[in-house]
């Protein structure tokens, strides 16, 4: 059993939601020892509003920081077991348009924090990765050995993050293991990305910017199943391996964006379809086979989990309004 966890990015859309899962799922279960450690840097993805129900908890804390401050990094992670690697630049538009802060923090961050942990003695690290590594794919699913083919420079940082944990793994014989996610959503979304931006809109009569057709594919995993697969991995996960966490709930951009409106009772009128962005992968798809038999499997129905994101972001307008007000969203 881990007692001292260190998470990277907590502040963040799928980092916040894994520390709050983290902490309500071991107090369920007794384990009332596990503390959690919160480092992040606060950029624009990073809200502590996201936390503000267990700011409080003995059991948990925070550190305002960067993963590639080395000192700082190897004095938290001193006496940790496990360190869970969220901090990462993620949008792709923003990658497109100067990817420094990208090669930066994805895989300069993750050396320093591969580094302490080795130094420390870390018994598991996880690597919080992207089906997105893995470039399109029109045909058919992408396993754990397909080749990496990222295809925006946004995509290129997480694999190159990838292949060095994994030579961590191999060459100092470290515990690292990599899990590769697709699409998430759910609650405290940073309202940039396709959903929350959408149903954003859509409540302030905004037009909903589509890019090309619509015809893209994506795969979406609700973000507590991506927690739960998560934590299923730092106990029961062999090191040095890979594991793809999705859904298997393929949509096209076009459809998606059909569904968050009937959510809202909007009109369709609200789409607009925009210039395409460059390097724009078709589809992504993941073959989870690999973690399936290692005993996870996804838990919440796409139809509710939509809604029930839709109607958090429909009651919580204090939260997104605060963050569009600071930020130019289309």
């Amino acid at each position: 059993m881990y007692k001292k966890i260190l998470v990277t990015g907590g502040a963040g859309f799928i980092g916040s939601n894994f520390i709050r899962n983290l902490l309500r799922r071991t107090k369920d279960e007794g384990r009332r020892t596990i503390r959690t450690i919160n480092l992040d840097k606060l950029t624009y993805g990073g809200n502590l509003e996201n936390l503000r129900d267990v700011e409080k908890n003995p059991r948990y804390k925070f550190v305002k920081g960067d993963i590639c401050d080395k000192e700082l990094v190897s004095r938290l992670a001193k006496n940790c077991d496990a360190i869970i690697n969220f901090a990462a630049e993620s949008h792709v538009d923003r990658s497109i348009q100067d990817a420094t802060k990208f090669i930066r923090t994805n895989i300069l961050g993750t050396q320093v924090l591969l580094d302490a942990a080795r130094k420390h003695s870390v018994k598991r690290f996880i690597q919080i990765s992207t089906d997105e590594v893995y470039g399109s794919v029109n045909k058919g699913y992408s396993n754990e050995s397909s080749a990496i083919k990222p295809n925006s420079p946004y995509a290129s940082s997480k694999a190159a993050a990838d292949l060095l944990a994994r030579s961590y793994f191999v060459t100092y014989n470290f515990p690292v293991i990599i899990v590769r996610s697709s699409n998430n959503f759910g609650p405290f979304q940073y309202p940039e990305k396709l959903i929350p931006l959408f149903v954003t809109n859509a409540l302030e009569n905004k037009k909903l910017p589509l890019y090309a057709d619509g015809s893209n594919v994506r795969e979406w995993l609700y973000v507590l199943d991506n927690c739960d697969a998560i934590n299923f991995v730092l106990n029961f996960g062999k090191v040095g391996e890979v594991y793809n966490i999705g859904s298997g709930n393929e949509k096209k951009n076009l459809d998606l964006t059909k569904t968050i409106l009937r959510l809202l009772g909007k009109s369709e009128g609200l789409i607009k379809f925009v210039k395409d962005r460059p390097g724009h992968d078709k589809r992504y798809a993941l073959d989870i086979t690999k973690l399936k038999k290692l005993g996870w499997k996804p838990k919440h129905a796409f139809g509710k989990a939509i809604k029930e994101t839709v109607l958090w972001y429909k009651g919580n307008p204090k939260w997104w309004k605060k963050i569009k007000k600071k930020e130019k969203f289309w």
